[in-house]
């Protein structure tokens, strides 16, 4: 039996080997030298995600609708409260790009993406829009939160609402679409200052501009024109309003307009994505100063900082917008650089992020993506990561905006897949011979035989149990503790290379270790 666990494990090793490790880096390596991710298109790999994604999202969003736990989170649960919505809006404004496409000749999936996502669309947007997932910002704003300030909830629902009445018409939510746009566009340009607050005594400027956005994408689908006002907002964003840099800042007082935060490259990216729908002009210069001082290369990286070159202290930090801030680089700043890049035509930066992106996510035969899920919310918004790098894949360049292909790449990438190939082929070829030499194995040299089969049985028991219920990473764990038994004894033989120096060596005797059972006799 123990010789037979160690068979077994040598194959479910090597298996683990080509999922996590040889698939992941080849699926790169291939996706690398896709035509659309060096210029305008839509990648092959974004087609591949929202394949993937797309039921896995409709069921997500129907449970998250019922379970009720949106009601019980406190309002410093920012990823429980705001991902789900979020994530939603993400995955709604890639489908919206991914129509566009088709509608523009790129039919690579086969079925029109709004018929092969009508559940999920249609389930996402019922979830931005149901007032029991609206519960922390009623805390905040009350029962008017629908009218007063409360931009970022506010936006969402326009967001959403705009595309799936764009997609469907069905004249659902129609209504609240237009009360939210009409409401929302007259308190901002109202505003001495064209902001208002996400939440009491808190002010995103790049909140404020994605609004505007949305009540642009609104005005195409309602027949409304809020021209006027969107180009006095710009006001919002400039002049004294704007940091040293002359660009937005990540905060700001709603009361006077004056910053309270220097940009940040988490706000710098989104509104680098929003701006160039809203003012071309000044989108422009917000991204070329971005670019300018924030753009690094270092330790075979390329990317966006967090904040600024030479800020002191900002090297290595952590909080819920720029997620994990290294060596500068700040994760946010990355991941929606790449769709900032796009939108600006800079697929000179485009390239390199993306690049460095597939590279690091890990895509699984299954679809999945493996890094993503692991730093989304698992409890309330565990799609949040794959929604939104499916967005960013499908952002297309600003209409008039000049086009930069993109070309080389840095050693990052390939320094991470061709390491992962490597030990993923080592490992096969040591499952391999595990398996072959499994034969030899004297079962003596496992201590507490009977106990070690018995743990392993309850554990893969167990792996299959929580793999049920859902719980991946928990089945992978017990997987990978079962896939180390049996744990074995070392035992120094004669005529090994274990036999003490200092003992006397039978005549004959060779240096190098055989297999049991086919060693010579010392006589």
């Amino acid at each position: 039996m123990i010789r037979n666990i160690v068979r077994l494990n040598s194959a479910g090793l090597a298996v683990l080997a080509l999922i996590f490790l040889i698939y992941p880096a080849t699926r790169v390596f291939l996706d690398i030298r896709d035509p659309a991710l060096r210029e305008p298109g839509t990648p092959k790999v974004a087609w591949r995600i929202f394949k993937h994604l797309t039921p896995r999202y409709a069921a997500w969003a129907r449970n998250r609708l019922t379970d009720g736990r949106a009601e019980k989170l406190s309002t410093k649960d920012i990823s429980g409260t705001e991902w789900p919505l979020f994530g939603s809006v993400f995955y709604l404004w890639a489908v919206e790009n991914l129509e566009q496409a088709w509608e523009a000749g790129d039919h690579s999936p086969g079925t029109e993406p709004k018929i092969f996502a009508r559940d999920a669309v249609l389930a996402a947007s019922d979830l931005v829009v149901d007032p029991k997932q609206a519960a922390w910002v009623k805390t905040h704003w009350g029962d008017d939160y629908l009218h007063r300030e409360n931009v970022f909830y506010r936006m969402l629902v326009i967001a959403a609402l705009s595309v799936r009445e764009r997609l469907y018409a069905d004249g659902t939510h129609r209504e609240l679409l237009r009360d939210q746009v009409e409401t929302l566009a007259v308190e901002l340009d109202k505003s001495k200052t064209g902001l208002l607050e996400d939440y009491p005594g808190e002010c995103y400027p790049g909140d404020v501009m994605a609004a505007w956005m949305c009540i642009k994408r609104a005005d195409a689908v309602l027949g409304t024109d809020h021209s006027a006002m969107i180009g006095r907002a710009l006001r919002a964003f400039t002049g004294e309003q704007a940091t040293p840099l002359r660009l937005p800042p990540y905060a700001a007082n709603a009361n006077t307009g004056r910053p309270i935060s220097p940009s940040r490259g988490c706000a710098n990216s989104y509104m680098c994505l929003t701006g160039p729908e809203l003012w071309p002009l000044a989108a422009r210069e917000w991204d070329a100063i971005y670019d300018r001082f924030f753009w690094q290369e270092r330790f075979g990286i390329a990317g966006f900082r967090e904040f600024p070159k030479g800020a002191r202290g900002s090297g290595w930090q952590m909080d819920v917008d720029s997620g994990p801030v290294i060596a500068g680089y700040g994760v946010a700043a990355n991941a929606f650089g790449i769709g900032a890049s796009r939108k600006n035509g800079r697929f000179d930066r485009a390239y390199p992020l993306t690049a460095e992106m597939l590279a690091t996510v890990w895509e699984l035969p299954n679809g999945g993506l493996l890094l993503p899920r692991v730093l989304s919310n698992a409890t309330d918004a565990p799609l949040l990561g794959e929604a939104a790098i499916l967005w960013q894949l499908t952002v297309q360049p600003q209409k008039g905006f000049p086009v930069k292909s993109g070309e080389k790449l840095p050693v990052y990438p390939y320094v991470l897949l061709i390491g992962a190939f490597v030990l993923g082929i080592w490992r096969v070829l040591e499952s391999v011979v595990g398996f072959r030499y499994a034969t030899y194995l004297d079962e003596s040299e496992v201590p507490w035989g009977a106990a070690q089969i018995a743990l392993w049985a309850v554990l893969l028991a167990g792996t299959a149990a929580v793999w049920v219920t859902k719980s991946a990473t928990l089945g992978i764990v017990l997987l990978l503790v079962a896939l180390i038994l049996p744990i074995r004894r070392r035992v120094r033989r004669r005529g090994t290379e274990d036999w003490p120096e200092d003992e006397p060596r039978p005549p004959g005797a060779s240096k190098r270790a055989a297999p049991e059972g086919q060693g010579c006799s010392p006589t």
